[in-house]
Formats: structure tokens, C-alpha cells, sequence
């Protein structure tokens, strides 16, 4: 039996309030990060994912109590990324109760960051994120929340990060993120077939047919979404229970 496919809803946070936008703009409120957290490991999420999209200094700080109060409140694995710039942030943001981190825009400038969480913590606890637009017929990488382009390509940074000691890696395709019409099947099955080390699809869920698409069509391990669960599109167990018929494995 093939390990089980994970479904893993995201949380942006602003202000300490949790967000959802369309291609990375145009957010609007979603809720109460710590109940909204709560209320998705009580509904059998297997996995949950925080990402601080406006790390400032002092929002890392406010991050870090959020981070304490969420591990509280659920009793499943999560993942907290934004504003994490060296391993003194990864250290602080484990000791609140995250399992793993995700490094996105401190990772393409500076590479050896991977390296480094990985041979003091360990690759299971380094999520490299990575946010791409479809240009043409190439994936351009973005820093910053996606506001910044880099000379980075998608396939060629997510070896580069697994060869360093990423434990996953995180893909948002920016051309999908928010417009419900499904992942970027195409580039993740690339990338599954490509790396050694587990795929989370992010960017396009808008129904249950694109969970499945994205685990049998682009062989994610994972499938990450945000407003379809924030705004009650879509029900966890209900999803579950549709993947299963599907004969995709899952825990319910």
C-alpha cells in the first residue's frame, strides 16, 4: 500500500488574522487562525500550514506567540513559514510547538539556509516553498509573497533544494493560486517524477475532482488549499471519502 496522500489546509496570516487572496492580491478575511486551526484537526485535516505573508520584524514576534497558542489547540503535525532568515528563527519557532518550517524567499537568496536547517534539525522539519508563474513554456520562481521575479526556474531550484537537504517542497503555481479551476498537474507530476523527496500541490483547488487530479495526474504527495476550506466549499471528511472511492489513499 503507497504511504497515505495528505490534505493540508493553509492559513495566511496578516495581522494576526488569517487571509485568502486571488494570484496573490485581493485578500479578504477568512477568520480566528487559532479556532480556524482547531476546527480542521478536529475535522481529520492530516496536516496544517501557517504562513505569516507580511513577516515584519515585530509580526515574526506576534507570529511566535500564534505559533504557541495554535500548538495548543490541535493535535496534528503543522508547518509554519514567513520571516524565517536563519536558524536562531527555526529554533524559536520549534520550541512554540511547530513541526517543520517552510523557507521560501530566505532560501533562494540564500541556498546554504537549507543546508543549514537541515543538518541541525533535521531535512523532515525544512519545507522548501516555492512560488512560480508560468511564463511561456518556462515556471519563473518569485520572492517575496510573489512580487519579485528571480532568475531561478522551478525545476532546476527544487533539485537544487532537495540536493540540499529539503525534507519537501512546497509548489504554488501563482498562474492557479485562488482561481479554483485545479493544480498545475502538468509541473507536479514533473517534479514528483523528477525528486526524491515528497511534492505538496498548492494553487487551483476549487472542487474535489482537482484533489484527485493533482494525487493521480500530477503524483503529489500532497494537496494544500485554502479557501475552498475557509469558506465551507468543500468538507474535509466529505473530501476524504470521495478520494477513497476514488481509490487514492487516505486517512480517514
Amino acid at each position: 500500500m503507497s504511504l497515505a496522500k495528505r490534505i493540508i489546509p493553509c492559513l495566511d496570516i496578516k495581522d494576526g488574522k488569517t487571509v485568502k487572496g486571488i494570484n496573490f492580491v485581493n485578500f479578504r478575511d477568512a477568520g480566528d487562525p487559532v479556532e480556524l486551526g482547531a476546527m480542521y484537526s478536529r475535522a481529520g485535516a492530516d496536516e496544517l500550514v501557517y504562513l505569516d505573508i507580511t513577516a515584519s520584524h515585530e509580526g515574526r514576534k506576534t507570529f511566535t506567540e500564534l505559533v504557541r497558542e495554535v500548538a495548543a489547540h490541535i493535535s496534528i503535525p503543522f508547518t509554519v513559514g514567513g520571516g524565517i532568515h536563519e536558524l536562531q528563527d527555526v529554533d524559536r519557532l520549534l520550541n512554540a510547538g511547530a513541526d517543520k518550517v517552510s523557507i521560501n524567499s530566505a532560501a533562494i537568496r540564500n541556498p546554504k539556509l537549507i543546508d543549514e536547517i537541515a543538518s541541525h534539525f533535521g531535512s523532515q522539519v525544512c519545507v522548501v516553498a516555492i512560488d512560480a508563474n508560468q511564463e511561456d513554456d518556462d515556471w519563473i520562481c518569485y520572492l517575496n509573497g510573489g512580487r519579485i521575479p528571480t532568475d531561478k526556474h522551478l525545476f532546476d531550484w527544487a533539485r537544487e533544494a532537495a540536493d540540499r537537504g529539503a525534507g519537501e517542497i512546497l509548489f504554488t503555481s501563482m498562474t492557479h493560486d485562488g482561481v479554483k479551476t485545479g493544480y498545475a498537474n502538468e509541473a507536479l507530476a514533473h517534479l514528483a517524477d523528477e525528486l526524491p523527496i515528497p511534492i505538496i500541490a498548492s494553487g487551483g483547488a476549487g472542487q474535489m475532482v482537482h484533489f484527485r487530479d493533482a494525487f493521480l495526474q500530477g503524483k503529489a504527495d500532497a494537496a494544500l488549499a485554502a479557501s475552498v476550506f475557509h469558506f465551507g466549499e468543500i468538507q474535509i471528511d466529505v473530501l476524504k471519502m470521495y478520494l477513497q472511492r476514488e481509490g487514492i489513499n487516505v486517512r480517514l
